[in-house]
């Protein structure tokens, strides 16, 4: 896998329906907050589900140093609905099922789902950092490392 941009990039733009009935994007977040962007193959899985309700554990630490978490796959909105209200994911997961956002940041697999890969956004809309293999297992607390990292 060869994703698309590298730290210091700026941020490919992406916008998309999310399970709270709303489109959002990376404009939201402009000179707002941070953004923890999270890829993931597919809803209500072992790994995706660990990660997923990982975020949702470790959200406050996240949302306390300016950063919202925002995850997406190239599930429908009503998975994406199942899948949230399941494990009661308190951030939105956007749809990408034409995708656009996971072929702009380079993290579709030939199979037509995302590779499970996560990107931090500063406020400024530049990458900061990247994930590109994921463990579940400590990922959490490395993306709040680098959010830290990138407030300080």
């Amino acid at each position: 896998m060869e994703v698309k941009v590298k730290a210091g990039d700026n941020a490919p733009d992406f916008e998309g329906p999310t399970t709270e009935g709303k489109t959002l994007g990376l404009k939201d977040f402009l000179g707002k907050k941070n953004v923890v962007l999270y890829f993931y193959p597919k809803d209500d899985t072992p790994g995706c589900t660990k990660e997923a309700c990982s975020f949702r554990d470790n959200l406050q630490p996240i949302r306390s140093l300016g950063a919202e978490i925002i995850g997406v796959s190239v599930d429908s909105v009503e998975s994406h609905k199942k899948f949230s209200t399941k494990f009661s994911l308190p951030f939105p997961l956007i749809s990408d099922k034409e995708k656009r956002i996971a072929t702009a940041y380079g993290v579709l697999r030939v199979t037509g789902t995302t590779n499970r890969v996560t990107f931090i956004i500063d406020k400024n809309g530049k990458i900061a950092k990247i994930f590109p293999k994921v463990d579940v297992s400590k990922h959490t607390e490395e993306v709040v490392a680098a959010i830290k990292e990138i407030s300080s």
